[in-house]
């Protein structure tokens, strides 16, 4: 499982709200929180979208998407 809680961050300070973020990246607001949970996992395109809604570089996937949660 992944650990999201800088993505939630960069999402809160970018769009406020997940709902807002959702609508942008083209999801529903439970697709998106089904994602944050680790119950679904983000599809290629939505982490190349979620880059760009975000103002993030190619560089901080791996940060941002594929940190591990610490058990």
């Amino acid at each position: 499982m992944f650990n999201y809680s800088k993505l939630r961050g960069r999402i809160a300070e970018k769009y406020k709200q997940h709902a807002a973020f959702a609508k942008a990246l083209g999801i529903s607001t439970r697709s998106l929180s089904l994602k944050l949970t680790g119950k679904t996992e983000f599809r290629p395109s939505e982490i190349i979208k979620a880059i760009q809604l975000l103002e993030l570089t190619n560089n901080d996937i791996s940060a941002y998407f594929f940190t591990l949660k610490v058990q």
